[in-house]
């Protein structure tokens, strides 16, 4: 039943020689891998306003567009450096790669530290966003916006999990439909300020956050809107880090894809920036700008349903930026062996699916803690990833420096501005922020590059310790050991026992089944069938006072009761049988799987399950009489 689930929600397994078959080209990458940065349209701008509003009032909407085109000028600074680190390093990777390969290892893994936390914040963000979107059309549902928000998340990962190819077409379509409804907005929003029509937004007075301030005008004001923007560009590297994912020419799909995710941001983010200058929105937990501006521009008819409807979709398909870059980053980590090398496999579809499931978890507690509030999230983002974006430059610059290829000094010129650019950003960010939660993100990075350090150190005791020189490998001999001392612990005699009977008669002449008797004259239907089986092999029955099954059985093992002799290797059958549909499994004690599991601890003993299928039960009758000897 669960394979027909999975193969109904997934689709079929696909087989690996099909894995250039689930990549895309530039018209469906592009959405998959530049919808963070589209979308951030849809908060970017609030929370700009959020900070300069409640200050200095009026005059924010003379200072939001200065600050609006900074964060543009930004954005062509990373994409220019973000295309030649393409050039350089079309295995994708990213950041990751490139600090580690022109840095020192702990920057790289700083940046793999940095752009996860970053990833999962963006699924957070992003879903809590496109929630607050369904909200301010539909206000009667804000008290259950984290189960939507939470729905938002399962819907994403399903449709992750069935693959590349699938996820590219499944979710392109509605990034392409915000970007019409949002330039529909645009251009009737600046019909109205060219003709006059335009009428500034009136404030929710029922919002207690809402207040126009008088401060003055200062530095560090300016400085935090500057960092509250700076989520519009947040989502770059995610090109950079899948170029494999790309159809061939992949350099040259992922260069053009940068330069029309630049068009794009720099339309709806610029447009919508001057329509907030026009008509004056308010920042407010109810209703976002784009719908403030949705329901003054085209009323709220058909056209401002509309407009929430695709801000909603593309905020949730923000997401999916997150998904498409955060299972690569952590193969390619995994392959270094600095996290579990579960994430370097791919799954069902061909996907890194433990990545994606790893990632719609955190991102779900995140919600879940934050209560799907976007202005309570946003203070946590766009640290990690603007780390991410100065060490990639600095790495990148030193390349340029060290290798001197053709046109390097106006490549480095290039990434050396990106990276003063972005290390001041950073700085910024982490003082206007450092209240208001960027603290936790400091914190959690040094926590995940230590953690990532002891998996590496992990890794390499276990190679050493495995490995076999060369030289020794000549000189080995595979001369044959004694045969094992077999024990095999047993509850009662009964048709699965026999089986592993044979088995261990087949392996040893020296075989001992052992009982743990819970309960005073538990074993006594043992005993006597045991007395009427034709067989040598000794029954050997320990009480247990506290109703441990494993201890006894160690103690046993570790004990000279027994016949095996010093420095034998003790093999332990465990009869183990199998039922036809998983569920049932759970219906049994499986003392089996706890045994093995505790015995796995020990030198000198060899755990083996011996398989009992039950619709095999009546084979066995036909010659259960047969001695066992």
């Amino acid at each position: 039943m669960i394979q027909n689930l999975k193969r109904w929600l997934l689709g079929e397994k696909l087989p690996t020689n099909r894995l250039s078959e689930e990549k895309f080209n530039v018209f469906w990458g592009l959405p998959v891998l530049a919808s963070d940065a589209i979308s951030s349209v849809a908060y970017a701008v609030d929370e700009i306003l959020w900070v300069l509003v409640p200050s200095i009032g009026l005059i924010s909407y003379y200072w939001a567009p200065k600050i609006a085109i900074a964060i543009i000028l930004l954005l062509l600074v990373l994409t220019i450096s973000y295309r030649q680190i393409v050039s350089a390093y079309p295995n994708g990777g990213g950041a990751y790669i490139v600090a580690k390969d022109n840095l020192k290892v702990k920057y790289g893994l700083i940046v793999g530290a940095s752009l996860s936390v970053d990833y999962i914040l963006t699924v957070a963000v992003s879903i809590s966003a496109g929630t607050a979107a369904v909200t301010s059309a539909i206000p009667a549902l804000y008290p259950h916006r984290i189960a939507i928000a939470i729905f938002f998340i399962a819907l994403m990962t399903i449709g992750n999990l069935r693959g590349v190819s699938d996820s590219s077409k499944f979710f392109s379509i509605p990034t392409y439909a915000f970007l019409v409804t949002i330039l529909s907005l645009l251009i009737a929003g600046i019909i109205k300020s060219i003709g006059g029509t335009a009428v500034p937004i009136p404030p929710m007075v029922s919002d207690p956050a809402v207040s126009f301030g008088t401060q003055a005008i200062s530095l560090f004001l300016l400085l935090r809107a500057f960092s509250s923007g700076c989520a519009a560009v947040t989502g770059v590297e995610a090109i950079c880090d899948a170029v494999p994912n790309f159809k061939e020419p992949a350099v040259k799909n992922a260069k053009l894809a940068y330069v029309l995710l630049t068009i794009f941001v720099i339309i709806t983010f610029g447009g919508i920036t001057y329509l907030a200058t026009v008509f004056h929105p308010v920042p407010n937990s109810q209703q976002t700008v784009i719908a403030q501006l949705a329901a003054s521009i085209f009323g709220r008819g058909l056209m401002f349903y509309i407009i929430q409807a695709t801000t909603t979709v593309i905020l949730a398909m923000a997401a999916n930026t997150a998904f498409a870059g955060f299972p690569i980053l952590l193969s390619i980590i995994a392959r270094d062996g600095y996290v579990p090398r579960q994430f370097a496999m791919r799954g069902h579809r061909l996907g890194f699916s433990n990545g994606i499931l790893l990632l719609s978890l955190a991102a779900g507690m995140l919600v879940i803690i934050f209560q799907s509030d976007t202005h309570l999230l946003i203070p946590l983002y766009a640290i990690g990833v603007f780390t991410s974006f100065t060490l990639a430059q600095a790495g990148i610059f030193l390349k340029w420096f060290r290798t001197k290829p053709r046109g390097w000094v106006y490549k480095a010129f290039i990434n050396g501005l990106g990276t003063i650019i972005t290390f001041i950003t950073v700085i910024v960010i982490a003082v206007t922020k450092f209240l208001s939660g960027a603290w936790v993100v400091l914190l959690i990075i040094p926590l995940l590059v230590i953690v990532m350090m002891k998996i590496r150190n992990h890794y390499t005791m276990i190679a050493k310790r495995l490995d076999v020189p060369n030289d020794r490998i000549e000189r080995l001999k595979l001369s044959p050991k004694p045969m094992p001392y077999v024990i095999i612990p047993v509850q009662s005699l009964n048709v699965m026992v026999i089986k592993t009977l044979r088995y261990a008669k087949s392996l040893s002449n020296e075989v001992e089944v052992f009982n743990v008797e819970t309960y005073e004259g538990e074993a006594d239907k043992l005993r006597s069938k045991w007395a009427k089986l034709k067989t040598d092999v000794p029954l050997v029955i320990k009480q247990s006072a506290y109703r441990d099954i494993v201890g006894p059985l160690t103690e046993y093992i570790e004990s000279n009761e027994h016949a095996s002799r010093p420095g034998d290797v003790i093999t332990v059958l465990l009869p183990q049988f199998v039922v036809a549909k998983p569920w049932e499994m759970a219906l049994h004690n499986n003392t089996s799987l706890f045994i093995a599991r505790a015995l796995l601890n020990y030198r000198n003993i060899v755990v083996s399950l011996v398989p009992f299928q039950i619709e095999e039960k009546s084979e066995l009758y036909k010659d259960i009489d047969l001695e066992i000897e």
